[in-house]
Formats: C-alpha cells, sequence, structure tokens
C-alpha cells in the first residue's frame, strides 16, 4: 500500500492506495482534488520517492491553487507544465507528452514513484473520448511497468455521463467528492466509488480540509 498522505484517508483505504495502481479523484471544480494530489505528492517526497507532476497549468498557477488548502511543500516535484516545469506539458502534442512522460520515468532509476496529473478533462475536451480512452489506457500501461502509483484528476459535470464512466473503467481506483446541498446548506461529500483489493464502499462521509490535513466523518442524512 501507498500512503495518500492523509491519515484519514489512509484509514479508510485500509493503508493507503494500492501498489501499481491507477486512481482517478473525480469532482466539481474547486472542491479540493488538487489538494489531494498535491499532499499525495509532498507524502512521497517526504519518503524519498520520484515525484512527477504534469499539469496543464504553470507552477506558479498550481501552487496558488495549493496554498488555498493550506499546504506549504518543504520540496517540490519534477514539473511537467505548461510553464515553469522543467519539461513542457503540451496538450495538442499526445506523441510527444507520452514521450516526455515516459523518459522522466525511465531516468527515475529504481526509487517508487508517484505520478499526478489534471489534463484528463482538457484532454477530453480537445480530443474525442475514444481517442483519449486508448491514449490513457497506453499511458497507464507504461507507467505501470515502474513501481508507480498514478493519480489522475478529471471535473464532474463537464462530461457526458457515458464518457465519465469509461473513463472509470481504465482505472483501479475511483474517489469521489461531491457537494450535497440540503437546504440552504452545501456539504462537500466523499465516497470511495471502488478501489482494488476492497469491497464494494457506497456510504459517503463528510469531509473538510483543517489545519494542513484532511478530516473525514460519517455523513448521516
Amino acid at each position: 500500500m501507498v500512503s495518500t498522505g492523509l491519515d484519514e484517508l489512509d484509514h479508510l483505504l485500509k493503508g493507503g492506495y494500492p501498489d501499481k495502481s491507477a486512481i482517478l479523484v473525480v469532482g466539481p471544480p474547486g472542491i479540493g482534488k488538487e489538494a489531494l494530489g498535491y499532499w499525495f505528492i509532498q507524502n512521497g517526497l517526504t519518503r524519498e520517492d520520484f515525484c512527477l507532476y504534469v499539469t496543464r497549468l504553470a507552477v506558479s498557477e498550481v501552487l496558488q491553487d495549493i496554498r488555498a488548502f493550506d499546504i506549504n511543500g518543504q520540496s517540490s516535484p519534477v514539473w511537467c507544465a505548461r510553464e515553469g516545469g522543467q519539461t513542457k506539458c503540451d496538450l495538442s502534442d499526445l506523441p510527444g507528452l507520452s514521450f516526455s512522460v515516459k523518459e522522466t520515468l525511465r531516468r527515475n532509476g529504481e526509487r517508487p514513484i508517484r505520478v499526478v496529473t489534471d489534463i484528463l478533462s482538457s484532454l477530453l475536451m480537445l480530443n474525442s473520448p475514444e481517442v483519449i480512452y486508448r491514449y490513457v489506457s497506453q499511458l497507464l500501461s507504461d507507467v505501470k511497468q515502474y513501481n508507480a502509483v498514478f493519480l489522475a484528476t478529471i471535473e464532474d459535470g463537464m462530461h457526458q455521463p457515458q464518457v465519465l464512466a469509461a473513463m472509470q473503467q481504465l482505472f483501479d481506483g475511483v474517489v469521489e467528492l461531491r457537494l450535497y446541498e440540503e437546504g440552504l446548506r452545501v456539504r462537500p461529500l466523499l465516497r470511495i466509488r471502488k478501489m482494488r483489493g476492497m469491497p464494494p464502499e457506497p456510504e459517503y462521509y463528510n469531509f473538510s480540509f483543517s489545519h494542513r490535513k484532511l478530516e473525514i466523518r460519517a455523513y448521516v442524512r
């Protein structure tokens, strides 16, 4: 198991994400998907894992988003970004992007690997779903040749339900974040939709980010 970087999420997952797995985090904009990804990266850096962050944004934009959740990393991953990274993330060049990711991982050596990316929704907006299914399937196959965990985020509400469902089938685990309206209140909820090695978990949990950690509580209707 590979720690998520968050004690309560590790507990919910019986230790963390499965080894050599691909995890998809689904949720609306601004709910905290990026925070889950960056905590995962920071935990890997403290363990001296090789950490790669592939983003459609400039590095400065990602860091600005992360600070909103009170995360101040002491170390930095290798960046493949629109601006400011060690390599450039060009979403219009799928073969070049795959080559860049594979070459970066190949040069890593024998360390455990963590990859986080936020590019899936953008790729689906720029290409047909069928092209991206094949692309992501091949990319995950390439990454799993290493001792790696791949975590991707995708926007809920931007894609047709059948597109999102098909994308989820490519991943070993799916973590769902959603907002639920109760009268005048809006509750952020978390659910483990599926996870390799775990039985189905239909239950939703309340969650909140506080004091640089994730708090999870049972959701009572």
